[in-house]
Formats: C-alpha cells, sequence, structure tokens
C-alpha cells in the first residue's frame, strides 16, 4: 500500500504540478481485499442500495409522465411529491412548511415581451445579431440614445482605465472583450504574457458599467453564433430568478452581446478613428472614448410571472451529535419539454436523485432500528439547478438548520453512465472539489473507497484551471461558498447530455449501486466521528 501510494503522488505530481487542488487518479490496491465482513453494520446498511431499487424510483422520476421535470413546471412538482411520499413512506418527520417535507422557493420566471434593436434603419434580430438575457436587464421602452461611447475595453485598473477623465453616467457604451496588450504580447495591466483578471471576466466589466452609471453596455462578441450556441438552454425559455420580483439588487449594467456587423454599423464613418486608437493603445496603452452618433432605437420590454417551486427535506435526526447536519444534495430538476421532445434528465440528474431516495432509506432504517448516526443528515432534494443552481442557494441562504452547524456537503449530481474516457471500464467516478476546503475530507473519501468500494477516483475536474469549471455548475459550490467542505461525485458528460435521449435504458444501474454503496460509507463515516473535519482550505469564488 505505501509503494502504491507514492506511485500516486508522482501521477499526482506529473498531471497536476501548475493546479493548487489535485488533478490525478487514485487507483486502489486492488491486492488488498475490500472489508465484506456480513457482521459490519455499515455493510448491511450500504448492502440496502440495490440497482433494483435504483432502477425502479428512476423509471418513475424520468418518465414521461414527469415531462422533464422542469422547474416552474407541474412534472416538477409531480417529482417533488414522489420524494415526499418516498420520505413520508420512510416514517422521516416533516421538518419543512406547515407540516410538509418541502421548502418553498419563490421565483420569477422573466422573458422578453418586446427585443427589438434598430441601428441607422436596420433592424437587427435578437438571437441572431445580437443577445441579452431578460433576467440581467431593465426594461428600456422606446429607448433612443443620442450617442454612443466606444469605450475601448470598459476596463477601470489602477494600471490602466478606460474609464478615466470620463463620466458614463446615463451613457450608452460599447466594448470590446479581452485587455490591451502590447505589440509583444505583454499585458499593459499585468506587465507580463500572462492575463489579467479583466481579459476573460465580462462579468466584472459589468459591474464597473453599474457603479460608474452606464445605462447600456453594448459588448462586442466576435464569435457571437458560439456564444449563442453556448448559453442555449438559457434562450430556450424564460429564466427563473429567486424572489419574486418584486425587489432588485442590480449588480450589473444593463447589457447586450452584438455581432461584429452590429458594432460596424454603429462605428459608421469612425472606422479610422477607431483603428488609430488601436494602433495607439498597442503602442503605448493608449485608453479610448470616441463618441458615436449612430441612430439607435430600442425597444426592451419583459414578462414576469411569480411562481413557486420546493427543495425537498428528508432529515434523519442524529443521536450525541445531533446538532450538527451532513448535507446530501442532488438536484431533482431537469429541463422539461421543448414541443413534443421530453428532456427526461435520467443521467442528469435522476442518478442522483433516486441514489438520495436510496441513501436516506438505508439511514431510515439504521434509525429505526436505535441504530441511527450521531450527527443528523439531511438528504436535501433541490429544484432550480438547470436554472443557475438556484434551489440550493435558497437553502443556503435560508437554511432551516443553522449553516454554522452543517459539517460537510456531498453531492451527487450525474452517477449512471460514462463518458468517453471510461466507456470501457464503468468502475470510475469523477471526485470534485474534496481537498479545496478540507484535505481530511479528501483523505477519508480515499480511504473509504479503498476499504470497501475500490473505485477508480479520477480528479481530472478538481483541477483549478479545468476549462470546464465543474466545480461551480453543481449544488455543493453554495455550499462550499459558505466556507462548507463539499465533495461533489459525476461521473461526466457523454453524447445524451442536454438531450431527449438521456433515457432510463442506457442507465449503468450496476454502477449506481456502487457509486450509492460507496457513498453511504462516506456519509456513515462523516456523520458518526468523534470530531467536525477539519476546515484548512480557503474560499474561492467563480
Amino acid at each position: 500500500m505505501k509503494k502504491l501510494s507514492f506511485i500516486l503522488l508522482l501521477i499526482g505530481l506529473g498531471q497536476g504540478l501548475n493546479a493548487q487542488y489535485i488533478s490525478s487518479v487514485m487507483v486502489p490496491d486492488t491486492t488488498v481485499a475490500m472489508i465484506a465482513d456480513s457482521n459490519d453494520y455499515a455493510i448491511q446498511l450500504a448492502n440496502t442500495i440495490t440497482a433494483e431499487d435504483l432502477e425502479s424510483h428512476l423509471s418513475i422520476l424520468a418518465s414521461d409522465l414527469f415531462e422533464g421535470r422542469e422547474t416552474g413546471e407541474p412534472g416538477n412538482e409531480m417529482a417533488a411529491n414522489y420524494i415526499a411520499e418516498h420520505f413520508d413512506k420512510l416514517g422521516l418527520p416533516k421538518v419543512g412548511l406547515e407540516n410538509t417535507y418541502f421548502q418553498q422557493v419563490s421565483f420569477n420566471k422573466t422573458g422578453w415581451n418586446t427585443n427589438e434593436m434598430v441601428i441607422n434603419g436596420n433592424k437587427y434580430k435578437h438571437l441572431w445579431d445580437y443577445m441579452s438575457f431578460a433576467t440581467m436587464n431593465d426594461e428600456l421602452p422606446n429607448f433612443s440614445p443620442n450617442e454612443v461611447i466606444f469605450l475601448g475595453f470598459g476596463i477601470d485598473d489602477p494600471k490602466y482605465s478606460d474609464y478615466k477623465g470620463n463620466n458614463v453616467e446615463g451613457k450608452v457604451i460599447m466594448i470590446n472583450k479581452g485587455e490591451p496588450l502590447n505589440k509583444d504580447s505583454i499585458s499593459y495591466i499585468t506587465g507580463t504574457k500572462a492575463f489579467s483578471d479583466w481579459n476573460d471576466n465580462v462579468w466584472k466589466k459589468l459591474e464597473v458599467a453599474q457603479t460608474k452609471g452606464a445605462k447600456m453596455v453594448l459588448v462586442i462578441e466576435n464569435e457571437l453564433k458560439q456564444f449563442l450556441d453556448k448559453n442555449r438552454r438559457f434562450l430556450v425559455s424564460p429564466s427563473l430568478r429567486l424572489g419574486d420580483g418584486s425587489t432588485s439588487d442590480k449588480k450589473y449594467a444593463n447589457h447586450a452581446y452584438i455581432s461584429s456587423t452590429m458594432a460596424k454599423d454603429i462605428i459608421g464613418g469612425k472606422a479610422k478613428k477607431i483603428k488609430r486608437w488601436r494602433k495607439k493603445n498597442t503602442k503605448k496603452g493608449k485608453a479610448c472614448d470616441i463618441k458615436l452618433k449612430p441612430t439607435v432605437n430600442m425597444n426592451l420590454t419583459k414578462n414576469i410571472d411569480v411562481i413557486s417551486g420546493q427543495n425537498v427535506m428528508g432529515f434523519i435526526e442524529g443521536t450525541d451529535l445531533k446538532d450538527e447536519i451532513v448535507v446530501v444534495s442532488a438536484h431533482y430538476d431537469h429541463l422539461g419539454k421543448r414541443g413534443p421532445d421530453v428532456f427526461n434528465g435520467a443521467d442528469d440528474n435522476g442518478s442522483g436523485t433516486s441514489t438520495v431516495l436510496e441513501l436516506a432509506e438505508a439511514l431510515a432504517k439504521a434509525k429505526a432500528e436505535g441504530n441511527g448516526p450521531g450527527r443528523s443528515v439531511l438528504c436535501l432534494l433541490v429544484t432550480g439547478e438547470e436554472k443557475g443552481l438556484l434551489g440550493s442557494e435558497y437553502y443556503a441562504e435560508n437554511p432551516v438548520y443553522p449553516i454554522e452547524n452543517t459539517v460537510v456537503n456531498v453531492n451527487i449530481d450525474m452517477v449512471g453512465r460514462t463518458d468517453k474516457k471510461y466507456e470501457d471500464n464503468p468502475n470510475y467516478i469523477y471526485v470534485i472539489g474534496s481537498d479545496r476546503l478540507s484535505s481530511e475530507l479528501h483523505t477519508i473519501n480515499e480511504r473509504i473507497n479503498q476499504n470497501y468500494s475500490q473505485i477508480l477516483m479520477d480528479y481530472k475536474y478538481n483541477d483549478e484551471n479545468d476549462p470546464n469549471r465543474y466545480y461551480f455548475r453543481s449544488d455543493h459550490y453554495n455550499f462550499a461558498k459558505k466556507g462548507i467542505p463539499a465533495i461533489f461525485f459525476f461521473s461526466g458528460v457523454h453524447k445524451d447530455y442536454h438531450r431527449p435521449s438521456d433515457t432510463v435504458d442506457k442507465i449503468l444501474f450496476p454502477k449506481m449501486e456502487k457509486i450509492g454503496r460507496h457513498i453511504f460509507h462516506l456519509i456513515w463515516d462523516l456523520a458518526n466521528r468523534d470530531e467536525r473535519i477539519e476546515v484548512d482550505g480557503e474560499v474561492k469564488q467563480d
């Protein structure tokens, strides 16, 4: 075992030399027998999690009857009721609103009523020539600004500022993505070839524009088609935000992403002047504030409806450490229907939801037999993940149990399939976040794996430089932002991801069984250890 650990350390150093967090692969030592004593109570409980039971749950949750479980739609409510009925059968206490298993979550459903932009008499088409998110913008009915200020990169930094000496209060500004570089590709902000935070963080630029009072920001997007494809799931139906829409804590300026064709129309006869600025910017880092005089007409109005959703809570009260909470989470919502097509979401995330239902059953059995866990366990099935991690955000901001008493979050999202890398070896799982806030959590999970599971654990997506940013894309992140250690189990994406073809017949239930049993052993350890796990990492924002 020590020799294997040394080899694994070398693998980790080789693959993750430039990453702060582990990004290697943990290959268990299969020459050492797993613990398989039938008298081991934890094994007895874990073995109640079966492929047959998982299939039974998932066949209902991912059926056409539930219509893809889209937040705010009847199918989502049906799924919530199914989960609640399961918790009721287990005899779990009703810890939610008005003696239910639900935590009510209010959303405002926002979509464009009218979205029109006309430049110099040329009418441009939303979602073709430009794009704007209804949830991120105020209404601008019949708005006709008298000028547009081309403000270079829209950066306000001590080392470079496009705002210096410029008052943009109430103005429309147009900016480029990226940051200023000299002819040798050296950033004027970092002084090196490394980019600054401004380079690919449009939100940072929009936040500055909001503080400066800009009325509207037009962001030039040279690859608009790819940008539209990337954001397709947020655009095919109205977006949701938390709250009833009666108050606004607007952080970002109104904005739209416009094509280079629109930008040229706005620039008009000032093209040569902007070209000269670009040369000066490359030579000397000169900022920009060119006033443009196009004829612009905008008409942006919205529809806002208030809808209700629910997180579903299955609570297993602990014994001697009952005030401390282990949260086990999965999102039960998916994409719903698009015309006749049902996005069943069997893997995403019917697989995680079904696994949590089985975990709750094993824990309820222990409780009923007088052998419940020391710490309390909250099985939290959240809605609104596909709309922006909204259900978990609501719980983290409005916890039913004190957030300071929450010891850890174990999150399960897509554990029923294989990706291309492991299509010939289903005995694997990607583990994300385990060492980011607690190195102890990481160590515990690997020990549990060696002793009880012997699953290949791949930390590829835990790399801080992972371009997929999966650490920030599932519900554990809302707990991690609060400083709560979180571990995320995920089997990767596949060709059916976010498509109607993500169906039950493609799920690998023996794989789900093995992962579910592993997660049970991890939860059982976390809930019964004498001391809560140590937090020795720092919270990092996306």
